[in-house]
């Protein structure tokens, strides 16, 4: 079987082909995918939802429900994170045949870790256009600021030079005395 090395492109370019005389003359684009959907084998599915540990088969290691105190349970994790470290590096010097254990408690913690920080993402998000929104307010602000400042400069009579005038008459001024 032979290919090309530039393969022609797929048939239904010839749909656009009077798009530049009429854009309506193209189709419409194909409507948003709701639902589940396959790709490459592998099933997904448009709804945005944090899978809970338990639907992954994972052992949740802080409270359920929807009031849980991120910071406290994070810390909480955290700490305990650190001691079974401190257990492992225990283990590995004293009885190095029972590291198993340890390392998939480990692993334990760090997918809870995993699961609380993502269960905060649209929080962070949330918080970051909240910021980004207002140092764009700020920057338009401070824009229209200088703008009123500049046309005052204007109306009060004072002297408008075009760009690099100053600079160029000063250059000569400076360039003259030299020559003297």
């Amino acid at each position: 079987m032979s290919t090309a090395t530039y393969p022609p492109p797929p048939p239904y370019y010839r749909l656009y082909k009077d798009y530049l005389q009429d854009p309506k003359s193209a189709p419409e684009p194909p409507p948003p995918i709701e639902g589940t959907y396959a790709l490459f084998g592998a099933n997904y599915t448009t709804d945005d939802v944090l899978p809970s540990l338990e639907d992954q088969c994972v052992r949740q290691l802080y409270p359920k429900g929807p009031n849980v105190d991120f910071k406290k349970e994070l810390r909480a994790l955290n700490r305990e994170l650190q001691l079974h470290i401190l257990e492992l590096a225990d283990v590995l010097v004293e009885r190095p045949s029972q590291y198993a254990r340890r390392v998939e408690e480990i692993s334990l913690i760090f997918k809870n870790l995993h699961h609380l920080l993502n269960s905060l993402r649209p929080h962070q998000a949330r918080a970051t256009l909240n910021h980004i929104l207002e140092l764009q307010i700020q920057r338009r602000k401070q824009a229209i600021e200088d703008i009123k400042r500049r046309r005052e400069e204007a109306s009060q009579g004072g002297t408008w030079y075009p760009r690099g005038t100053v600079a160029c008459s000063l250059n000569f001024t400076h360039s003259a005395e030299l020559d003297n």
